[in-house]
């Protein structure tokens, strides 16, 4: 699993140098050519340039997910283990006016590569000038037009929104959307323990 944060058009210095620092330190860093909003066409710019950009070593799956949401790996490689290579498209699963072909929500989704490769070369969305509107509605609707995405998987009530409560957090969780501030965040980091294994240091003390 290689985790990558993607990035259109840095043009502000500032931001600029504090990219290069990443990339230069992590290597995990996309930048491409386009409109940082997911609605004006990120979401096809990312799925049309990762099998270009990553030819030479195609993956099994592709992710799209939001930065507000909290992704638990191990359980999506967990989920995706036994799924087909092929045709698969998987996450919280919309249903729209009763039409029973499902799109997934944007707080994270997962491509099989094929989908994604066929995404890339796909002229009928560049004629259909379908790049922009709700990302994740309009990827649903790239899919169903060609039938393709067959291996559906929706993976509610394992993904989902964090509640205004923040009670609804739960053990199985692949993913938790909506952390929209820090305690938020904090509260759902707290949930896992993902800061239990933080070695004991005269230097600080933590709660």
């Amino acid at each position: 699993v290689d985790v990558r944060f993607v990035f259109c058009n840095v043009t502000d210095p500032v931001e600029a140098a504090l990219v290069a620092l990443e990339i230069m330190h992590h290597g995990d860093i996309i930048v491409l050519d386009c409109a940082e909003n997911m609605n004006d066409g990120k979401t096809y710019a990312y799925f049309s340039s990762v099998p270009r950009l990553f030819a030479a070593a195609p993956y099994d799956y592709v992710m799209k997910t939001d930065d507000d949401t909290y992704l638990r790996v191990a359980a999506l490689v967990g989920e995706l283990r036994p799924r087909p290579r092929d045709d698969v498209y998987l996450g919280y699963g919309y249903n729209m006016s009763g039409d029973p072909k499902l799109f997934m929500h944007g707080m994270g989704y997962v491509l099989s590569w094929d989908l994604a490769s066929w995404v890339s070369t796909a002229e009928e969305i560049l004629a259909r000038n379908d790049t922009l509107g709700p990302e994740d509605l309009m990827l649903g609707k790239w899919l169903n037009l060609a039938g393709k995405g067959r291996n559906r998987y929706d993976l509610k009530p394992r993904m989902y929104d964090l509640s205004w409560d923040m009670d609804n957090l739960r053990p199985d969780s692949v993913a938790v959307h909506m952390l929209k501030d820090n305690r938020r965040w904090a509260t759902t980091l707290r949930y896992f323990n993902v800061t239990a294994g933080i070695k004991p240091s005269k230097l600080y003390h933590l709660p």
